[in-house]
């Protein structure tokens, strides 16, 4: 957990907040700061970063529904170096065994690696990122959520810690989804 989003409505829907196996995000925080809160889509157990906690219902949607085309970006690493057509291939949108092909998305490839990238996608399937590279024959051996929208992952802080997100973050996110 990296940034959460401090109280400004309570949601009518509430939304899975537990796990039968396994300890939630909402079990690191006090139990006094959990009543009322859910996360802003989800990461897996193998994926950091940026997460918005809640118990704002129309911000929570608006920030999730594709037809809004919130951009979230993932720092990604495979296990091997990434083609150039990959690019190509997920600005059409990527087969993942659905329905209908992933959405667009835009891939910006590092300097450092040529296995690592920055991934921007507008929906937030089941696994889509893992998915989309499994589909071009790579494994994701790394994966962090580096921003929602207009907000971007505070890397001062360390994994598991979080912060209030400042009133001209949260004008900004309600901004972009028209909430404002």
């Amino acid at each position: 957990i990296r940034e959460m989003l401090p109280s400004t409505s309570i949601s009518n829907r509430e939304p899975t907040r537990t796990d039968g196996r396994d300890r939630t995000v909402l079990d690191l925080f006090p139990k006094e700061l959990q009543k009322g809160l859910f996360p802003v889509g989800r990461l897996d157990k193998d994926t950091e970063g940026l997460l918005l906690l809640t118990d704002d219902g129309d911000l929570s949607h608006r920030l999730l529904s594709p037809k809004r085309h919130v951009d979230k970006t993932y720092y990604v690493r495979t296990d091997k170096d990434i083609p150039k057509e990959t690019e190509k291939y997920f600005r059409q949108g990527v087969d993942i065994g659905e329905e209908r092909p992933t959405m667009p998305a835009e891939l910006f490839f590092s300097d450092k690696a040529g296995n690592e990238c920055l991934l921007t996608i507008q929906e937030g399937r089941f696994h889509q990122v893992k998915r989309m590279f499994q589909a071009v024959g790579l494994t994701v051996t790394g994966l962090k959520r580096m921003k929602m929208g207009t907000l971007f992952l505070d890397e001062a802080l360390l994994p598991g810690q979080f912060r209030s997100l400042t009133e001209e973050e949260i004008q900004a996110l309600k901004g972009l989804t028209g909430l404002c």
